[in-house]
């Protein structure tokens, strides 16, 4: 017979997803963050192999991101709302964890089950971070998509992307939530 735990039910029912832009000071602490993190490493990672890695950014590396991402984004002949987006998250950001999909040679291990490891890796830190106590916000934005942004911002090689940038600060008043998908219109069952 299950063991039912209702509090981790309610809290799934209620979470939501804030906007980042709206978060403030304070943030965790090295400590606090530390333990977050390591509650989020309790991920499915088939294999074992750690096909992923964080990177946590402060302030003065959010101030050094969006001055990066303006750059690039002038670069590649962007206009004022492809720099704003792109200087936004980070000008912002009080705080982030950046996932890295990392995939490691593995005969044994499909190439879709390592980025999806890191697509749990960052559910996980959304969960751990908002259980402690904060707002957190998973975001990526062009410049996670964008290889030379990736590989100037996050030292990241050819063959890794960036799996979300995960904000995490003190919460404002939640909005109302928002229309959630109907489940009988996209389960069937075999």
């Amino acid at each position: 017979m299950p063991d039912p735990n209702p509090a981790v039910l309610d809290y799934l029912a209620l979470r939501q997803s804030p906007g980042a832009k709206t978060f403030t000071a304070p943030v965790p602490d090295r400590d606090q963050i530390l333990k977050i993190l390591s509650l989020a490493l309790r991920v499915p990672d088939h294999g074992k192999l750690e096909p992923w890695r964080m990177i946590v950014l402060d302030r003065a590396a959010m101030a050094r991101l969006a001055d990066l991402a303006e750059a690039r984004a002038q670069a590649m002949g962007g206009d004022a709302e492809k720099i704003e987006k792109g200087r936004g998250q980070f000008d912002r950001g009080q705080l982030a964890v950046v996932v890295i999909s990392s995939p490691k040679a593995a005969e044994k291990v499909p190439l879709a089950e390592q980025v999806l490891s890191a697509g749990a890796l960052c559910m996980n830190v959304v969960h751990a971070a908002t259980a402690a106590g904060w707002g957190v916000c998973w975001l990526s934005g062009w410049p996670s998509h964008d290889a030379e942004f990736r590989a100037q911002a996050f030292g990241c090689a050819e063959h890794e992307t960036v799996a979300g940038i995960i904000h995490i600060a003190t919460p404002t008043p939640m909005a109302p939530d928002r229309p959630r998908p109907d489940v009988a219109k996209l389960v069937s069952w075999g």
